[in-house]
């Protein structure tokens, strides 16, 4: 029997702000149907029900319009595609010999009610039927293997290190500063977050010092923080404002992780870095990274990070929010919506979606 696919396309390719709402002429995604035979599939091929969502500020960067694919670490969303996005969803067609009908994955689905992927685009299997999808897309989803691999494979952080965490409230922000404190032992770990609330949970979590970018002694409370040795590695999830002062606060032969740059998504302005300078004169190393470049360590980091968790060097709890759009009649016009709260910064922790219950 045919299925009918509802999903969402790319309509309008952003140069700066989007416009999250459908049915505008603006409007940025646009929801198509379409009719999928089961016997078209080809090998390898399988139908997913999403489940959950997870929403990633880089995918901001996949829809930019005028993109070089040759410069992306993935293919960018072109105008008419299916937005993407890592999520959990239930396999209901099969024509492939590692995914049955009634499995748990954990993949690069599309925005929609049924996706349609090969399996290459499956990163994992979930084999515990009972686990929790939520922590599971947050620890091991691209937040937490960017917090654990940014520290220790990019940072190669050390128990003497202080270590500066930007966006520490954010999904990848809160794991790694716990990581760095609790598994790692570093001396010192700061965050730098955006309201005294968000300061108060990322002290509960683990770091040392909290401080507010948008308090107006921001820089001296940051300096004092960091004290008059420097700090030893930076975790840079913002680019922008933030990382141009934190390069002059790191100690020469000191580590700039780059992570994310949310600062400059919307508006390139906002990206611009002043202080290159101290790249040079104090021989800093500033590395940019993927998670997939270390995909053939993620089997043993799934069991350090689930480790962290058990042990209690890790907590979850009040830092994932799960949006339940599942008894909405139209769950998939409001998920753009909710993927945009990601650019307010309201939100502490992780960001889910969900469309639909097992």
């Amino acid at each position: 029997m045919s299925l009918q696919i509802k999903e969402l396309v790319l309509e309008n390719p952003p140069v700066t702000e989007t416009n999250l709402v459908l049915g505008q002429e603006t409007s940025t995604f646009k929801e198509v149907t379409s009719t999928l035979d089961p016997e078209s599939l080809k090998t390898g091929d399988i139908v997913v029900q999403p489940l959950i969502f997870s929403n990633d500020p880089t995918q901001r960067a996949w829809i930019q319009k005028g993109l070089d694919p040759k410069r992306m670490y993935v293919p960018p969303v072109l105008k008419g595609e299916a937005m993407r996005s890592l999520g959990a969803g239930k396999v209901i067609v099969s024509k492939s010999d590692k995914y049955k009908v009634g499995d748990i994955v954990i993949g690069l689905l599309s925005w929609s009610n049924y996706s349609l992927v090969n399996e290459l685009r499956i990163s994992t299997k979930v084999s515990d039927p009972n686990a929790d999808l939520p922590t599971y897309l947050s620890l091991v989803g691209a937040s937490g293997l960017a917090a654990y691999y940014g520290l220790t494979e990019v940072g190669r952080v050390k128990p003497e290190h202080t270590v500066v965490v930007s966006a520490a409230s954010g999904a990848t922000g809160i794991i790694a500063v716990q990581y760095a404190k609790h598994v790692i032992g570093c001396k010192k770990v700061i965050g730098i977050t955006g309201s005294d609330d968000k300061i108060d949970h990322v002290k509960k979590v683990g770091a040392d010092v909290a401080v507010n970018y948008k308090d107006p002694e921001f820089k001296k409370q940051l300096s004092d923080a960091i004290g008059p040795d420097f700090a030893d590695v930076y975790f840079d999830n913002v680019g922008g404002e933030i990382l141009d002062f934190m390069l002059s606060k790191v100690k020469p032969f000191g580590v700039v992780i780059a992570c994310g740059a949310i600062a400059g998504y919307n508006d390139h302005s906002k990206g611009f870095i002043r202080n290159w300078g101290q790249i040079i004169t104090n021989r800093l190393r500033v590395e940019g990274f993927i998670v997939t470049d270390f995909k053939d360590k993620h089997a043993e980091t799934f069991v350090k990070l689930f480790t962290a968790l058990q042990q209690g060097k890790i907590s979850l709890s009040d830092s994932i929010n799960l949006v339940d759009l599942s008894s909405e009649s139209n769950s998939l016009a409001k998920i753009p919506e909710v993927w945009g709260q990601l650019f307010s910064g309201n939100k502490v922790g992780k960001l889910l979606t969900r469309v639909s219950k097992i």
